[in-house]
């Protein structure tokens, strides 16, 4: 048989809403002999299913080889069976002119067959329009494929549909302020297989200046590379960008360059993500069948048992 190891330790824990909560010679399983700070605060938040948390501190910590009593880790529950279904629209319209990312153009939406036109070509009674649009991919709200962001990286054309469709959902929501989406307020989850939906409130600023300011949410690199770790399947955020814009950031974008190389897909700029309970939904955001491209709009919408 396996050794099986628990830690003993103090936690002090802070809460990102404010209050907090102290622990005292808590023992908890671990998953081998050895264990950083990070990791047990990580999955001691997991245990207690505590969301919202903005710190933890860990102390006097003790491990012991003795048998493990058993976690008690949040899990997401899945769609029921019941009759009947309820579709949520989770996508910005895409309009002429409109504004995704400040200072990138917007989208031409134009006429290239009228109806009047197309009647020289069919039987009387018969007519059609034709619309062309003339856009950059990151539009509205759009999808990111390995390709964007790592030259070897899978295109739309190479994206699995498990990968897009009909994926078990679950929304995490963040405290109004909160800049930094960190690895502590995703540890209470159960990501694994799952698309993992970050709600802001950021989407209300959609269209106005103050959706690209510098306070704008986003995920850290630290909870990207840990949602990757645990098998998420997708990640989206309801903000103009999964990374930090800012220019403290520098340019930096740990969050696509984690889970991109993980071949997990992003989706920005979702919006509506309140409509939804925290889980038991399934989500879609299919792009078209496009090679050689990395990024393209979505219609993003999830599927409610009712």
């Amino acid at each position: 048989m396996s050794e099986e190891w628990r830690a003993q330790f103090d936690a002090e824990v802070s809460f990102a809403n404010g209050g907090g909560l102290r622990t005292e010679g808590f023992r908890l399983d671990i998953p081998g002999r050895e264990i950083s700070d990070e990791d047990l605060a990580a999955l001691l938040v997991r245990h207690l299913g505590l969301l919202m948390v903005g710190e933890v501190r860990i102390s006097n910590k003790t491990l012991i080889q003795e048998p493990h009593k058993g976690g008690r880790g949040v899990a997401g529950g899945q769609p029921g069976g019941v009759a009947g279904r309820r579709l949520v629209e989770l996508s910005h319209v895409i309009r002429d002119g409109m504004t995704t990312l400040p200072g990138w153009p917007g989208p031409r939406i134009t006429e290239w067959l009228s109806r009047e036109a197309s009647r020289a070509n069919y039987a009387p009674g018969t007519e059609f329009q034709v619309t062309r649009v003339d856009m950059i991919a990151n539009t509205g709200t759009y999808l990111d494929s390995p390709a964007h962001r790592w030259a070897d990286g899978a295109d739309l054309s190479g994206l699995p549909l498990d990968r897009l469709a009909d994926l078990p959902g679950i929304v995490v929501r963040i405290p109004t302020g909160t800049r930094a989406v960190d690895r502590l307020m995703l540890a209470p989850y159960d990501v694994a297989g799952r698309a993992v939906l970050l709600q802001t409130g950021w989407d209300a600023h959609f269209g106005t200046d103050r959706y690209g300011a510098p306070e704008a949410p986003y995920l850290t690199g630290d909870a990207a590379r840990a949602l990757a770790d645990a098998g998420a399947a997708l990640v989206g955020i309801d903000s103009i960008n999964i990374d930090d814009m800012s220019p403290a950031a520098a340019g930096e974008r740990p969050a696509h360059s984690a889970l991109l190389a993980a071949g997990i897909p992003i989706v920005e700029h979702l919006t509506g993500l309140g409509a939804l309970p925290p889980d038991g939904f399934r989500f879609t955001a299919a792009p078209p069948l496009v090679a050689g491209m990395g990024t393209f709009p979505v219609r993003a919408f999830a599927v409610l048992d009712t």
